[in-house]
């Protein structure tokens, strides 16, 4: 029997990164993955495949719609080819999931494929081809969420779909109705209304992207209205049938009336869920809440001392950035270190076009603490670097303490957001001031210096360019 100073069970962003941070840190290292391929649902079937088709029809629709203004016309129709578009989407999750074979072999990790399940607190079971034994003075469970589902819904996996489907659908649907308001639904959602699907998005709260700030919300319903998405907000869904090629949806709309939606697909993305089927948990004296969640401590430490976990199996926001930070800060506790987390400064993002970012507080955070606070807003209209790129829409806003100009929190709608968003965490890490901001030089003509903006305006009105 080989045995481990940790072993790793499910090979996701978490599961991976911890698994390079141990062995660096000189642990004899194991991992553990149920699927052929390392990654998990974020490098298969999650955030790099919907990257690589955001950017796919991204690249169509400025074709079809924008080239002709830049002065570059192209002889003939336009077309889609959802196969290649697909397949090329294939190839980017392939050399990806091969790069962290190269990082498992690089760093001398023992790759074990087969379902990971807990014998007792020290001895893990693989079920797989060959069914395998390990010991391990330490584990770490990382084996991340499914998609959720309603009850009452019917998932065929033909034309009601997950996000899993949606990846490689073999056509272009005609109308899309997406249960959901949230990150993946209007990703996906904006991928196929590009290529020309009619978009219908049916949300139960009153406003998108609930979780972030209500201003982000605001302005992305807008411009997705504008791209012709219909939106359907405190809509309750109570029925999904599937009927031959069509899918009847029916809601009860906020005034309790019944609505109903008819599309060919409908994209089910109400959440995800933690995923530890197949665990034995209990085998190894590890509780779950209520929740299915695995419960930890602020060490990241189960109910069994030895044993830890992390990313979408855990509390906290279902992001693969979060569970990278919890890998290495699980790995450096394991090895004897004190490493921190700061749960305030994990930044999200919608990779929608224009992008959403946000870090820190929001506005109805702050206001329900009682918090003092101000605002400082700049519009990405306003921008050199917008105009120039035909970007206008979104702004940058920053929150910061009345009374000592701390940061609070930075929320923002535009071009290459994402990236944008790390710079307010940098300056969040170090407690910057709003003027600490105002006052650093930013590349003209960037979108960074939106934030700049953002930054004047809310040390007392001061933004230049508006």
């Amino acid at each position: 029997m080989n045995s481990y100073d940790v072993a790793i069970i499910g090979s996701r962003p978490g599961g991976y990164v911890a698994a390079i941070r141990c062995a660096q840190l000189g642990l004899k290292t194991a991992i553990i993955e149920k699927y052929a391929n390392l990654g998990g649902t974020c490098l298969n079937v999650g955030c790099i495949p919907s990257k690589a088709l955001l950017d796919s029809s991204h690249h169509y629709e400025d074709a079809i719609k924008h080239f002709e203004e830049h002065g570059i016309d192209i002889p003939g129709e336009i077309k889609v080819n959802l196969k290649q578009m697909i397949a090329r989407k294939q190839a980017v999750v392939d050399q990806t999931t091969g790069g962290i074979d190269f990082l498992m072999k690089k760093n001398n990790i023992d790759v074990y494929q087969g379902l990971g399940s807990f014998k007792d607190a020290t001895h893990i079971t693989i079920s797989g081809e060959e069914n395998t034994e390990i010991e391990a003075k330490n584990s770490i469970i990382a084996t991340g969420s499914k998609p959720s589902n309603l009850p009452f819904i019917n998932i065929d996996k033909e034309r009601i779909i997950t996000s899993t489907e949606a990846l490689k659908l073999k056509e272009i649907p005609k109308h899309m109705i997406v249960i959901g308001g949230g990150v993946i639904g209007l990703e996906l959602g904006q991928v196929y209304k590009r290529l020309g699907a009619e978009v219908s998005v049916i949300e139960y709260m009153d406003r998108i992207i609930p979780t972030m700030d209500s201003g982000l919300s605001k302005e992305l319903n807008k411009v997705l209205k504008k791209q012709k998405f219909k939106i359907n907000i405190s809509h309750k869904v109570k029925s999904v049938e599937r009927v031959g090629d069509e899918v009847i949806v029916k809601a009860d709309n906020k005034k309790g009336e019944e609505v109903e939606f008819k599309g060919d697909y409908c994209l089910v993305s109400v959440g995800r869920r933690p995923y530890t089927d197949g665990l034995n948990a209990e085998a190894a004296g590890v509780k779950l809440n209520e929740r299915g969640q695995v419960e930890v401590n602020d060490h990241l430490q189960t109910s069994t001392k030895n044993i830890y976990a992390i990313g979408d199996v855990i509390k906290g926001a279902m992001l693969a950035h979060k569970a990278e930070e919890e890998g290495v800060f699980v790995a450096e506790v394991i090895a004897g270190q004190k490493p921190h987390i700061d749960y305030n400064l994990i930044p999200g993002v919608v990779y929608t076009w224009p992008e959403v970012a946000a870090v820190g507080k929001t506005e109805e955070q702050l206001k329900e603490a009682g918090v003092a606070y101000k605002v400082g807003q700049f519009p990405m209209r306003a921008l050199g670097r917008s105009r120039a790129s035909m970007d206008l829409d979104g702004f940058v806003k920053i929150l910061a303490d009345k009374t000592t100009d701390e940061i609070l929190g930075v929320h923002m709608v535009g071009a290459r957001a994402a990236d944008l968003i790390a710079e307010a965490v940098v300056a969040m890490e170090y407690r910057a001031s709003a003027e600490d901001i105002s006052r650093m030089s930013h590349a003209h003509p960037t979108f960074a210096e939106a934030v700049k903006e953002a930054a004047l305006a809310a040390t007392g009105d001061r933004a230049l360019h508006v």
